[in-house]
Formats: C-alpha cells, sequence, structure tokens
C-alpha cells in the first residue's frame, strides 16, 4: 500500500503509556462546529467525536456544554494541541524539500501570536498568579518565564513529530477537513479530521494528532471509537472504508493503527444511533444524570454538579413527559 516511500503502519514504543487526553484538535470541534452553537438554547441537531464522548462520560456534562452552553477555563495543554495542531497543518504548506523539523519550530511562535489575536484571554494563561500548563516546576517564575516554557514544549512536540512520520514524502489529500452527512435513520454526524491521504491506488488513510500519551491497551478503544466515528462518515460520504487510522501520539511517540472493516463501521453505526436515541430522551424529559469518575476531578462544572453539592441552571429547554404535554421546568429532573 503506498501512501508515500515511508513505512508509518508500525507502532513505536518510545514512551510509557498513559491519557492520551491532551488532543491537538481544531477549535470548532472543541466547541462544537455549527451555527447554532452560538444561537440561544435549543435542541441538540448533531453529532460529533467530542459530544458523543461527553455523553458516554457523564450525561450531565454533555447538557452542560451542548444545552446550557457553560463557560470553561481556557487550559493551557489544549491551547498548546490548537498550536501544535495549526503547525502540523501549515506546514504542508511548503514545499517538500523546505519541510523540516528547525522551520517547524520555528513556527510555533507565530501560531501562538495567531491563536492570541483572535483570543487575548488565553495571555491570562501565563499570569504571574498561575503556573498551568507546564510539565516543569515553574513556581515564583514570571509570566514571560511561564511562556517561554509552555513554547518550548510544543516546539519539542512538534519535532517529535519528525522521528514518527517524514512530511518530505506526505503529500496529504486534506488537512483540517470538516464532514459532516446524514444516516439514513436521519442522524447527523460531523467533526474536524486532521488529516487524509490516498494513496495512488486509492486507498483512504485517516490521521489524528494527540499530544498527550498514549493509553494503555485498556484505555485505547475511546481514541479508537473517534476514528472510527471518523471514518463511518467518509465511508458514507465517499462509499470507501478508510484502509487505515492512524493516530499519531506526540507526547510519547508512539503511533497507532487500526484497519477498520465494514462490520465495524456498522457497529459504530448502531452504537451512535443507541447514544443518540439517549440524548433524545434526556432532552425530551430533562433528566441528565451525573456519572461520577475519576474525571470528575478536572470537571469545570463542579459548582453545577449535584455530586459536589451545586445546582445545575435552569433547565432552558421545555420538558415533554411520557403522554407529551408540555410541562415547566426547574432544575434537573425536577418536573
Amino acid at each position: 500500500m503506498g501512501w508515500s516511500a515511508e513505512q508509518t503502519g508500525a507502532v513505536t514504543q518510545d514512551g510509557p503509556g498513559g491519557p492520551g487526553t491532551e488532543t491537538a484538535g481544531a477549535p470548532a470541534e472543541a466547541a462544537g462546529a455549527g451555527t447554532e452553537d452560538r444561537e440561544g438554547p435549543r435542541p441538540p441537531v448533531a453529532l460529533s467525536p467530542s459530544r458523543a464522548g461527553d455523553f458516554m462520560q457523564c450525561p450531565l456534562l454533555y447538557r452542560f456544554r451542548v444545552i446550557d452552553r457553560l463557560p470553561e477555563k481556557p487550559s493551557a495543554a489544549a491551547t498548546r494541541g490548537t498550536v501544535v495542531h495549526a503547525v502540523l497543518e501549515r506546514l504542508f504548506d511548503a514545499p517538500a524539500a523546505e519541510r523540516t523539523a528547525a522551520g517547524a519550530r520555528a513556527m510555533v511562535p507565530a501560531e501562538w501570536e495567531k491563536l492570541l489575536a483572535k483570543r487575548p484571554e488565553l495571555a491570562e494563561l501565563f499570569a504571574d498568579d498561575t503556573a498551568d500548563g507546564s510539565t516543569g516546576d515553574t513556581a515564583g517564575a514570571t509570566a514571560g518565564e511561564r511562556l517561554a516554557t509552555w513554547l518550548a514544549e510544543a516546539e519539542a512536540l512538534v519535532e517529535r513529530w519528525f522521528a514518527l512520520e517524514d512530511p518530505t514524502r506526505l503529500e496529504p489529500a486534506d488537512r483540517e477537513l470538516y464532514v459532516e452527512t446524514v444516516l439514513d435513520s436521519g442522524l447527523r454526524l460531523r467533526g474536524f479530521i486532521d488529516r487524509v491521504d490516498v494513496a495512488p491506488t486509492g486507498e483512504v488513510r485517516i490521521v489524528d494528532y494527540k499530544t498527550g500519551k498514549a493509553p494503555r491497551p485498556q484505555f485505547a478503544e475511546g481514541a479508537l471509537f473517534q476514528m472510527k466515528f471518523y471514518a463511518l462518515v467518509m465511508w458514507r460520504l465517499r462509499g470507501v472504508v478508510p484502509r487505515r487510522l492512524q493516530l499519531v501520539y506526540l507526547g510519547s511517540g508512539d503511533v497507532v493503527t487500526y484497519d477498520p472493516g465494514e462490520a465495524d463501521l456498522r457497529g459504530v453505526e448502531r452504537k451512535l444511533l443507541a447514544l443518540w436515541e439517549a440524548i433524545q430522551r434526556a432532552t425530551a424529559t430533562g433528566d441528565w444524570r451525573p456519572r461520577p469518575t475519576k474525571l470528575c476531578g478536572w470537571c469545570d462544572h463542579q459548582a453545577h454538579c449535584p455530586e459536589f453539592g451545586g445546582t445545575p441552571p435552569v433547565y432552558p429547554l421545555e420538558v415533554r413527559p411520557a403522554d407529551g404535554a408540555v410541562v415547566p421546568q426547574g432544575r434537573m429532573g425536577e418536573i
């Protein structure tokens, strides 16, 4: 299979396993793509990998993000992922011979400045009274020192990519590709794919960059679910099952691949339909129950979560009980 002159199918083992949660994803995907996300409260109309993951993790978290749209503090880790993602996307604008590690590292500060111009509030990540975002000890460091450390970490992630793939031998068919399709059931699926490679023989490879570490095998299914989601959308859009799904973990230097089949993708479709039915039931009844896990400690919405003694906001949508009558909705589940 000739993606390029290089061989990228092997899985490297350059670093320890761990939760690969820091993602070089697109900001629009992180926020939920679509113009309806900028309007008033309304029922969900589509499903993305991120939002599907939210509901599976905790239905109440899904409600807070999709229906209530509660604000969340910017994360230095996620912001770093966005900057790294932008560099790896735009690197392919240059001729193949100019795609060097040194050139890519040099792009990091410029991409950070572009992002900061769009989102000035991100400067607060490196204020003198914070230490978020660095893997090192930044106690007592100035804002400038913290930013320099953060940029150096982003540059290191970009440079590590060159040990995993050779961009001089790759010509992606698509980068940062927005995909959307409607299944026969009426369910709308959408998302952003980091990179799509097409071999001369027509075989398709979907590539996703992660700036965290590769998860341990028992936790790998979550990341593969995201990739299978994309594969399903591409199959429905183009009529071709992607030959390979590839996750590039820059935090640990691992490349994880999976070759899906039609049976895999039909299984994902069934899972998504069941998930969507559960979301529709919760939307109609207002019953969004929290699902406590170890991840709760990182949640921005503890003040609104009953598990932490909080009260969810007044539910902004109409509630329809089993008989179809519309009743007022107060707190979550209070009908």
